[in-house]
């Protein structure tokens, strides 16, 4: 199949509400003054995907706003998913941003609490956290729902927005997980997109504890894909990203070929994951995780084939 046919017209909550299978990938903003970079990534995913996050100055790595990129995805014809954290902004400016954002007609936001200043290229930034990414979901479906501030202060009009969250299956102690996501269920959370997804049984065992908890019936759950580009970026994933955890067999199956075909095994292993993952009872769709490599995403869907691709 050489193009797409998912329905341009829906929206991602569209297609979630409608039991469609959802594919959404990332874009990194550029370090720099110019939207020029994601309107060219834009090109790539146009026809591939349901929506695009926008990262918040992902790492602690100040990059452009993610209101910005958002801005431009919107303007390219593409849905973003806002990102915002609670690392750098109060309350006061992170409801700010979500009226802003829904005044230019960005619906999408995904809520995390951030890594702290220290890991980034501004380690001596003062951290803010005056609201964690449980309480953000909360104040934010308060905004919408309920047409008022935290402060109690009317809003008109209040802001349409669909609320997302992240969660990592795989963090120890893995058997909290699945009721962590139920406070962010609880709280407002619609859509949530996980940590990257090698271990598929493993992730099959949570996914089982979210249907129990009846979460599935209240939130779509994408689980997280990426397409990695060799042994070296495996051996950095395990080792520095937490909850990431990685079968022998994957390292086995990538060191089994030479360096300069390992990109092109990832990207298959990652096709054959997604077709694991759709299998799964309860999830919803996939989460492409491939900020920087976005040109790998229509060889994965391809590769995934239907009721991947087009989204049935």
């Amino acid at each position: 199949m050489d193009e797409r046919t998912r329905d341009k017209d829906v929206s991602l909550r569209e297609r979630l509400a409608s039991g469609g299978f959802a594919v959404t990938a990332e874009i990194s903003p550029p370090r720099g003054a110019s939207t020029q970079p994601i309107t060219k990534t834009a090109a790539n995913l146009k026809d591939w995907v349901d929506a695009v996050n926008v990262t918040d100055n992902q790492g602690s790595n100040v990059r452009l706003a993610s209101w910005a990129g958002s801005l431009a995805l919107l303007e390219a014809g593409l849905e973003p998913v806002m990102q915002m954290t609670c690392r750098d902004r109060n309350r006061i400016a992170l409801q700010s941003d979500l009226l802003g954002a829904a005044a230019l007609g960005i619906r999408n936001i995904l809520v995390m609490t951030g890594d702290h200043p220290k890991f980034g290229d501004h380690p001596g930034a003062k951290p803010v956290f005056d609201l964690d990414s449980v309480q953000l979901l909360w104040a934010l479906r308060t905004m919408r729902d309920q047409h008022v501030l935290l402060s109690g202060r009317k809003l008109d009009p209040a802001p349409d927005c669909f609320l997302g969250a992240v969660e990592n299956p795989f963090a120890p102690p893995v058997e909290f997980r699945a009721g962590r996501l139920g406070k962010k269920v609880a709280a407002g959370a619609q859509f949530v997109q996980t940590q990257f997804v090698f271990d598929v049984p493993a992730f099959a065992r949570w996914m089982a504890q979210v249907r129990d908890l009846g979460l599935t019936e209240h939130c779509a759950i994408l689980a997280g894909v990426g397409a990695v580009r060799s042994v070296k970026a495996l051996d950095y994933m395990q080792s520095h990203v937490p909850g990431v955890e990685v079968p022998d067999h994957i390292f086995q199956r990538l060191r089994a070929v030479p360096p300069e075909k390992q990109k092109a095994e990832g990207i298959k292993l990652a096709a054959e994951i997604v077709q694991q993952v759709a299998e799964i009872a309860g999830v919803a769709g996939v989460h492409l995780l491939v900020a920087g490599n976005e040109q790998a995403v229509p060889e994965i869907l391809q590769n995934a084939g239907t009721p991947v691709i087009d989204g049935r």
